[in-house]
Protein backbone atom coordinates (compact mmCIF):
# COMPACT_ATOMS: atom_id res chain seq x y z
CA UNK A 1 0.00 0.00 0.00
CA UNK A 2 1.33 3.32 -0.85
CA UNK A 3 2.19 5.96 1.62
CA UNK A 4 1.96 9.47 1.13
CA UNK A 5 5.38 11.58 2.21
CA UNK A 6 4.99 13.61 5.36
CA UNK A 7 8.44 14.75 5.25
CA UNK A 8 8.23 17.32 2.16
CA UNK A 9 10.43 19.92 2.15
CA UNK A 10 8.59 23.39 0.84
CA UNK A 11 10.67 25.84 0.67
CA UNK A 12 7.88 28.83 1.37
CA UNK A 13 6.98 27.09 4.42
CA UNK A 14 7.97 28.78 7.46
CA UNK A 15 9.12 26.52 10.69
CA UNK A 16 8.18 23.30 8.55
CA UNK A 17 4.20 24.28 9.68
CA UNK A 18 5.30 24.14 13.32
CA UNK A 19 5.09 27.46 15.64
CA UNK A 20 1.86 29.98 15.87
CA UNK A 21 0.44 32.73 13.34
CA UNK A 22 1.11 31.88 9.58
CA UNK A 23 2.34 28.73 10.41
CA UNK A 24 -0.16 26.74 7.93
CA UNK A 25 0.70 29.21 4.88
CA UNK A 26 3.18 27.04 2.70
CA UNK A 27 3.22 29.99 0.73
CA UNK A 28 4.50 32.46 3.87
CA UNK A 29 8.00 33.02 2.68
CA UNK A 30 7.50 33.47 -0.64
CA UNK A 31 5.80 37.07 -0.53
CA UNK A 32 8.89 38.27 1.13
CA UNK A 33 11.05 37.69 -1.44
CA UNK A 34 9.01 39.21 -4.14
CA UNK A 35 8.38 42.01 -2.39
CA UNK A 36 11.82 42.82 -1.65
CA UNK A 37 12.49 42.15 -5.60
CA UNK A 38 10.25 44.94 -6.05
CA UNK A 39 11.37 47.27 -3.88
CA UNK A 40 15.33 46.58 -5.40
CA UNK A 41 13.94 47.32 -8.86
CA UNK A 42 12.35 50.50 -7.77
CA UNK A 43 14.98 51.95 -6.20
CA UNK A 44 17.51 50.60 -9.25
CA UNK A 45 14.65 52.90 -11.59
CA UNK A 46 13.65 55.62 -9.97
CA UNK A 47 16.23 58.45 -9.61
CA UNK A 48 14.33 61.37 -8.03
CA UNK A 49 12.94 60.31 -4.95
CA UNK A 50 16.27 60.62 -2.53
CA UNK A 51 16.36 64.21 -4.79
CA UNK A 52 13.36 66.03 -3.26
CA UNK A 53 11.76 66.17 0.35
CA UNK A 54 9.74 63.07 1.38
CA UNK A 55 7.59 63.46 4.30
CA UNK A 56 5.61 60.36 5.83
CA UNK A 57 2.43 60.69 7.77
CA UNK A 58 0.26 58.18 9.33
CA UNK A 59 -2.76 59.33 8.99
CA UNK A 60 -5.14 62.14 6.95
CA UNK A 61 -5.47 62.95 3.47
CA UNK A 62 -2.69 65.56 3.49
CA UNK A 63 0.78 67.57 4.57
CA UNK A 64 1.56 71.24 5.62
CA UNK A 65 5.04 72.32 4.84
CA UNK A 66 5.55 75.69 6.58
CA UNK A 67 7.26 78.35 4.76
CA UNK A 68 9.73 81.10 6.33
CA UNK A 69 10.56 84.50 5.38
CA UNK A 70 14.12 85.45 4.29
CA UNK A 71 16.72 86.95 6.32
CA UNK A 72 16.20 90.40 6.77
CA UNK A 73 18.72 92.91 6.50
CA UNK A 74 20.21 94.30 9.63
CA UNK A 75 20.49 98.08 10.63
CA UNK A 76 22.90 100.12 13.11
CA UNK A 77 21.52 100.88 16.47
CA UNK A 78 21.61 104.36 17.52
CA UNK A 79 22.36 104.75 21.22
CA UNK A 80 19.56 104.96 24.06
CA UNK A 81 16.59 103.85 20.79
CA UNK A 82 14.79 100.74 21.52
CA UNK A 83 15.21 98.30 19.64
CA UNK A 84 12.12 96.82 17.79
CA UNK A 85 11.82 93.69 15.81
CA UNK A 86 10.69 93.34 12.12
CA UNK A 87 7.67 91.66 11.04
CA UNK A 88 8.87 88.15 9.67
CA UNK A 89 6.48 86.89 7.21
CA UNK A 90 5.37 82.97 6.86
CA UNK A 91 3.59 80.66 4.58
CA UNK A 92 2.77 77.21 3.41
CA UNK A 93 2.17 74.30 0.65
CA UNK A 94 -0.18 71.86 1.28
CA UNK A 95 0.09 68.48 -0.63
CA UNK A 96 -2.21 66.13 -0.61
CA UNK A 97 -2.28 62.27 -1.17
CA UNK A 98 -3.10 60.92 -4.70
CA UNK A 99 -5.35 58.04 -5.07
CA UNK A 100 -3.79 54.52 -4.43
CA UNK A 101 -1.56 53.71 -7.61
CA UNK A 102 -1.07 49.66 -7.58
CA UNK A 103 0.52 47.51 -10.28
CA UNK A 104 -1.29 44.16 -10.26
CA UNK A 105 -0.25 40.80 -12.03
CA UNK A 106 -1.79 37.40 -12.12
CA UNK A 107 0.32 34.32 -12.67
CA UNK A 108 -1.67 31.30 -13.72
CA UNK A 109 -0.19 28.02 -12.44
CA UNK A 110 -0.13 26.35 -15.62
CA UNK A 111 1.55 28.92 -17.55
CA UNK A 112 4.30 29.13 -14.44
CA UNK A 113 4.69 25.60 -14.79
CA UNK A 114 5.34 25.50 -18.35
CA UNK A 115 7.46 28.35 -18.13
CA UNK A 116 12.00 27.39 -18.29
CA UNK A 117 12.21 30.89 -16.44
CA UNK A 118 11.66 32.08 -13.17
CA UNK A 119 8.93 33.73 -14.41
CA UNK A 120 8.39 35.82 -10.98
CA UNK A 121 11.76 37.07 -11.14
CA UNK A 122 10.80 38.92 -14.63
CA UNK A 123 6.96 40.38 -12.52
CA UNK A 124 9.07 42.04 -9.90
CA UNK A 125 11.51 43.68 -11.67
CA UNK A 126 7.81 44.87 -13.87
CA UNK A 127 6.06 45.59 -10.96
CA UNK A 128 8.97 47.96 -9.68
CA UNK A 129 9.62 49.35 -13.02
CA UNK A 130 6.20 50.41 -13.35
CA UNK A 131 5.91 52.11 -10.39
CA UNK A 132 9.14 54.05 -10.54
CA UNK A 133 8.33 55.43 -13.56
CA UNK A 134 5.02 57.30 -12.20
CA UNK A 135 6.87 58.22 -9.38
CA UNK A 136 9.84 59.90 -11.17
CA UNK A 137 7.24 61.38 -13.54
CA UNK A 138 5.30 62.48 -11.30
CA UNK A 139 8.09 64.52 -9.38
CA UNK A 140 9.56 65.86 -13.16
CA UNK A 141 6.43 67.10 -13.96
CA UNK A 142 6.17 69.63 -10.74
CA UNK A 143 9.67 70.27 -10.46
CA UNK A 144 9.06 71.75 -14.30
CA UNK A 145 5.95 73.59 -13.59
CA UNK A 146 7.51 74.86 -10.46
CA UNK A 147 10.48 76.35 -12.75
CA UNK A 148 8.05 77.77 -15.26
CA UNK A 149 6.58 79.87 -12.27
CA UNK A 150 8.50 83.21 -12.60
CA UNK A 151 7.13 85.37 -10.65
CA UNK A 152 3.90 85.21 -8.56
CA UNK A 153 1.53 85.68 -11.47
CA UNK A 154 2.82 82.87 -13.21
CA UNK A 155 2.17 80.70 -9.87
CA UNK A 156 -1.38 81.39 -8.84
CA UNK A 157 -2.27 80.42 -12.22
CA UNK A 158 -4.93 77.98 -11.94
CA UNK A 159 -6.77 77.53 -15.35
CA UNK A 160 -7.59 74.22 -16.20
CA UNK A 161 -5.07 73.03 -14.12
CA UNK A 162 -3.26 74.93 -11.08
CA UNK A 163 0.57 75.67 -11.34
CA UNK A 164 1.07 74.79 -7.90
CA UNK A 165 -1.77 73.10 -5.88
CA UNK A 166 -4.08 75.33 -3.43
CA UNK A 167 -1.10 78.29 -3.65
CA UNK A 168 -1.17 81.56 -1.51
CA UNK A 169 0.74 84.23 -2.16
CA UNK A 170 3.47 84.56 0.09
CA UNK A 171 5.14 87.96 0.00
CA UNK A 172 8.95 86.90 0.61
CA UNK A 173 8.97 84.18 -2.00
CA UNK A 174 11.23 84.09 -4.62
CA UNK A 175 11.10 82.78 -8.19
CA UNK A 176 14.16 82.33 -10.72
CA UNK A 177 14.37 82.56 -14.67
CA UNK A 178 14.66 79.39 -16.39
CA UNK A 179 17.40 79.03 -19.53
CA UNK A 180 16.84 78.45 -23.12
CA UNK A 181 19.58 76.41 -24.71
CA UNK A 182 21.70 78.55 -26.89
CA UNK A 183 19.19 81.57 -27.23
CA UNK A 184 20.38 84.80 -28.02
CA UNK A 185 18.78 88.04 -27.73
CA UNK A 186 17.11 87.96 -30.68
CA UNK A 187 15.95 85.52 -33.59
CA UNK A 188 18.53 82.89 -35.08
CA UNK A 189 18.32 80.21 -32.74
CA UNK A 190 17.78 77.05 -34.43
CA UNK A 191 16.46 73.58 -33.35
CA UNK A 192 20.19 72.15 -33.51
CA UNK A 193 21.57 74.48 -30.70
CA UNK A 194 19.47 72.57 -28.68
CA UNK A 195 21.83 69.63 -29.54
CA UNK A 196 25.41 71.35 -29.15
CA UNK A 197 27.34 69.80 -26.46
CA UNK A 198 28.65 73.43 -26.13
CA UNK A 199 25.46 75.32 -25.03
CA UNK A 200 24.20 72.26 -23.07
CA UNK A 201 27.02 73.12 -21.13
CA UNK A 202 26.82 76.66 -20.84
CA UNK A 203 22.89 76.48 -20.17
CA UNK A 204 23.56 74.29 -17.33
CA UNK A 205 26.15 76.74 -16.02
CA UNK A 206 23.86 79.71 -16.45
CA UNK A 207 21.02 78.00 -14.61
CA UNK A 208 23.87 77.67 -11.28
CA UNK A 209 24.51 81.22 -12.23
CA UNK A 210 21.00 81.88 -11.77
CA UNK A 211 20.21 79.77 -8.67
CA UNK A 212 23.62 81.32 -7.11
CA UNK A 213 22.13 85.28 -7.65
CA UNK A 214 18.69 84.71 -5.83
CA UNK A 215 21.01 82.84 -2.96
CA UNK A 216 18.92 79.52 -3.39
CA UNK A 217 19.75 77.22 -0.74
CA UNK A 218 20.94 73.74 -0.81
CA UNK A 219 22.86 71.86 -3.03
CA UNK A 220 22.19 71.96 -6.41
CA UNK A 221 22.29 68.90 -8.89
CA UNK A 222 21.55 68.59 -12.20
CA UNK A 223 19.00 66.36 -14.23
CA UNK A 224 19.12 65.80 -18.16
CA UNK A 225 17.38 63.73 -20.11
CA UNK A 226 18.95 60.44 -22.17
CA UNK A 227 19.26 62.33 -25.27
CA UNK A 228 20.63 65.60 -23.72
CA UNK A 229 23.17 64.02 -22.00
CA UNK A 230 24.61 61.80 -25.18
CA UNK A 231 24.86 64.98 -26.91
CA UNK A 232 27.10 66.21 -24.49
CA UNK A 233 29.68 63.94 -25.82
CA UNK A 234 29.52 64.58 -29.57
CA UNK A 235 33.06 64.80 -31.58
CA UNK A 236 32.27 65.29 -34.59
CA UNK A 237 32.11 68.60 -34.63
CA UNK A 238 34.60 71.85 -33.49
CA UNK A 239 32.84 72.68 -30.63
CA UNK A 240 32.17 69.48 -28.63
CA UNK A 241 32.13 68.81 -25.00
CA UNK A 242 35.33 67.04 -24.67
CA UNK A 243 37.43 70.23 -26.04
CA UNK A 244 35.90 72.22 -23.20
CA UNK A 245 37.96 72.37 -19.82
CA UNK A 246 35.52 69.99 -17.83
CA UNK A 247 37.31 67.12 -19.48
CA UNK A 248 41.03 68.57 -19.12
CA UNK A 249 42.33 66.62 -16.19
CA UNK A 250 44.82 69.15 -15.83
CA UNK A 251 43.43 71.52 -15.15
CA UNK A 252 40.89 69.59 -12.51
CA UNK A 253 38.58 67.82 -14.54
CA UNK A 254 37.42 64.53 -14.89
CA UNK A 255 34.65 62.23 -16.86
CA UNK A 256 35.61 60.54 -19.98
CA UNK A 257 33.70 60.78 -23.54
CA UNK A 258 35.31 57.11 -23.90
CA UNK A 259 33.64 55.90 -20.92
CA UNK A 260 30.84 57.69 -21.44
CA UNK A 261 30.77 59.79 -17.68
CA UNK A 262 30.39 63.14 -17.34
CA UNK A 263 31.86 65.36 -14.70
CA UNK A 264 30.10 67.56 -11.91
CA UNK A 265 29.68 71.06 -13.82
CA UNK A 266 30.25 73.71 -10.80
CA UNK A 267 30.41 70.99 -8.32
CA UNK A 268 26.74 69.82 -9.57
CA UNK A 269 25.96 66.26 -9.97
CA UNK A 270 25.07 64.76 -12.98
CA UNK A 271 21.57 62.36 -13.34
CA UNK A 272 20.08 61.13 -16.44
CA UNK A 273 16.67 59.49 -17.26
CA UNK A 274 14.96 58.13 -19.51
CA UNK A 275 11.43 59.80 -18.03
CA UNK A 276 11.72 63.17 -19.51
CA UNK A 277 11.40 62.33 -23.22
CA UNK A 278 13.84 61.97 -26.10
CA UNK A 279 14.35 63.41 -29.59
CA UNK A 280 12.50 61.79 -32.38
CA UNK A 281 14.30 62.26 -35.48
CA UNK A 282 17.71 63.51 -36.62
CA UNK A 283 19.19 66.77 -35.85
CA UNK A 284 18.17 68.85 -38.62
CA UNK A 285 15.04 68.33 -37.73
CA UNK A 286 14.88 67.40 -33.60
CA UNK A 287 11.87 67.08 -33.01
CA UNK A 288 10.89 66.36 -28.68
CA UNK A 289 9.01 63.53 -27.97
CA UNK A 290 7.85 64.21 -24.01
CA UNK A 291 7.18 61.29 -21.79
CA UNK A 292 5.36 63.85 -19.47
CA UNK A 293 2.95 65.67 -21.85
CA UNK A 294 0.36 64.80 -24.37
CA UNK A 295 -0.02 68.45 -25.91
CA UNK A 296 -4.21 68.68 -26.70
CA UNK A 297 -5.73 71.81 -27.27
CA UNK A 298 -2.10 73.65 -26.66
CA UNK A 299 -2.94 72.16 -23.10
CA UNK A 300 -0.30 69.80 -21.49
CA UNK A 301 -1.67 66.55 -20.05
CA UNK A 302 -0.16 64.02 -18.02
CA UNK A 303 0.41 60.53 -19.74
CA UNK A 304 -0.79 58.08 -17.98
CA UNK A 305 -0.96 54.43 -18.36
CA UNK A 306 -3.71 51.72 -19.25
CA UNK A 307 -5.82 51.44 -16.18
CA UNK A 308 -8.68 49.37 -16.86
CA UNK A 309 -9.67 50.14 -12.90
CA UNK A 310 -9.41 54.17 -13.62
CA UNK A 311 -9.84 55.84 -16.75
CA UNK A 312 -8.45 59.12 -15.00
CA UNK A 313 -5.10 58.93 -12.35
CA UNK A 314 -4.98 61.03 -9.98
CA UNK A 315 -8.77 60.02 -10.12
CA UNK A 316 -11.91 62.75 -10.19
CA UNK A 317 -13.64 63.89 -7.04
CA UNK A 318 -16.24 61.83 -7.63
CA UNK A 319 -14.43 58.81 -7.26
CA UNK A 320 -11.47 59.87 -5.49
CA UNK A 321 -8.75 62.25 -4.66
CA UNK A 322 -9.76 64.27 -6.77
CA UNK A 323 -6.37 65.46 -8.43
CA UNK A 324 -6.87 64.67 -11.87
CA UNK A 325 -5.19 68.13 -13.22
CA UNK A 326 -2.64 67.93 -10.24
CA UNK A 327 0.23 67.26 -12.63
CA UNK A 328 -1.34 68.64 -16.11
CA UNK A 329 -0.37 72.53 -16.88
CA UNK A 330 -3.64 73.73 -18.20
CA UNK A 331 -3.39 77.50 -18.74
CA UNK A 332 -4.41 78.47 -22.21
CA UNK A 333 -3.47 81.77 -21.47
CA UNK A 334 -1.02 82.69 -25.17
CA UNK A 335 0.87 85.42 -23.20
CA UNK A 336 1.07 83.32 -20.22
CA UNK A 337 4.96 82.63 -20.00
CA UNK A 338 7.29 85.11 -22.49
CA UNK A 339 10.88 83.80 -23.42
CA UNK A 340 12.66 83.35 -26.07
CA UNK A 341 11.14 80.11 -27.12
CA UNK A 342 9.77 79.73 -30.61
CA UNK A 343 6.22 78.88 -29.91
CA UNK A 344 4.25 76.22 -31.89
CA UNK A 345 2.22 78.22 -34.10
CA UNK A 346 5.44 80.53 -35.14
CA UNK A 347 8.31 80.27 -37.64
CA UNK A 348 11.60 78.55 -36.74
CA UNK A 349 13.94 81.45 -35.27
CA UNK A 350 10.89 83.83 -34.88
CA UNK A 351 11.62 84.70 -30.71
CA UNK A 352 7.56 84.97 -29.73
CA UNK A 353 5.45 84.73 -26.41
CA UNK A 354 4.74 81.13 -26.16
CA UNK A 355 1.98 79.08 -24.02
CA UNK A 356 2.85 77.45 -21.08
CA UNK A 357 1.83 74.01 -22.07
CA UNK A 358 4.21 74.48 -25.42
CA UNK A 359 7.21 75.04 -23.32
CA UNK A 360 6.61 72.68 -20.60
CA UNK A 361 7.31 70.15 -23.36
CA UNK A 362 10.35 71.28 -24.47
CA UNK A 363 12.06 70.90 -21.36
CA UNK A 364 14.87 68.32 -21.52
CA UNK A 365 16.79 68.77 -18.21
CA UNK A 366 16.40 70.52 -14.75
CA UNK A 367 19.24 72.31 -12.45
CA UNK A 368 17.31 72.38 -9.16
CA UNK A 369 17.84 71.43 -5.06
CA UNK A 370 15.81 69.22 -2.82
CA UNK A 371 13.29 72.14 -1.78
CA UNK A 372 11.77 72.33 -5.55
CA UNK A 373 9.43 69.46 -4.99
CA UNK A 374 7.73 67.99 -1.99
CA UNK A 375 6.38 64.39 -1.18
CA UNK A 376 3.55 63.24 1.22
CA UNK A 377 3.91 59.98 1.84
CA UNK A 378 1.15 57.96 3.58
CA UNK A 379 1.78 54.47 2.61
CA UNK A 380 5.26 52.97 1.24
CA UNK A 381 5.34 50.38 -0.81
CA UNK A 382 3.90 47.19 -0.05
CA UNK A 383 3.18 43.77 -1.66
CA UNK A 384 -0.15 41.44 -1.44
CA UNK A 385 -0.49 38.44 -3.03
CA UNK A 386 -3.79 35.79 -3.39
CA UNK A 387 -3.96 32.33 -4.64
CA UNK A 388 -7.23 32.09 -6.01
CA UNK A 389 -8.78 28.73 -6.67
CA UNK A 390 -11.74 29.89 -9.09
CA UNK A 391 -8.94 31.37 -10.95
CA UNK A 392 -6.05 28.50 -10.71
CA UNK A 393 -3.57 31.24 -10.33
CA UNK A 394 -2.17 34.00 -7.94
CA UNK A 395 -2.78 37.59 -7.66
CA UNK A 396 0.00 39.53 -6.55
CA UNK A 397 -0.22 43.77 -6.07
CA UNK A 398 2.31 46.09 -5.48
CA UNK A 399 1.08 49.63 -4.03
CA UNK A 400 1.86 52.98 -2.46
CA UNK A 401 0.17 56.09 -1.50
CA UNK A 402 1.86 58.94 -1.43
CA UNK A 403 1.60 63.11 -3.08
CA UNK A 404 3.62 65.25 -4.56
CA UNK A 405 3.50 69.40 -4.56
CA UNK A 406 5.83 72.44 -5.32
CA UNK A 407 8.05 73.55 -2.46
CA UNK A 408 9.80 76.69 -3.68
CA UNK A 409 10.08 77.26 -7.28
CA UNK A 410 12.86 79.20 -6.99
CA UNK A 411 14.38 76.28 -6.39
CA UNK A 412 14.39 74.73 -10.07
CA UNK A 413 15.63 76.29 -13.66
CA UNK A 414 14.33 74.31 -16.43
CA UNK A 415 16.59 73.65 -19.58
CA UNK A 416 14.71 74.35 -22.30
CA UNK A 417 15.26 73.33 -25.74
CA UNK A 418 15.03 76.70 -28.09
CA UNK A 419 12.65 75.27 -31.01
Amino acid sequence: MATDYTGLIRPGHPNAGSGSGNANDVRSMFLKLYAGEVLTAFQSKNIMMPLHRVRTITKGKSAQFPMTGKYRDAGYHTPGKEIVPTATKQGERIISIDDLLVNAQFIPNIEEAMSHYDVRSIYTQEAGFGLSKVADQNILRLAIKGALCESKTMAALSAGAPMIQDYREFDDEDFTQNVVIGATSGAGSDAAAGRNPQKIAQAIMDAKRILTNKNVPGDPFIVLANDVYFDMFKVDQTDALNSLAIFNRDIGGGGSPIAGAVPQILGMPVYVTNHLGSYATTEATSAWNSDLWTINSHVGEHKTGVATWGAEQPLAATAGSGRTTQYDTGSTDHNAWTTNVTNESGTAGTRITARISAVANRVVGLVMTQDAVATAKLMDMSVESEYQINRQGTLMVAKYAMGHNVLRPACAVALIKPN
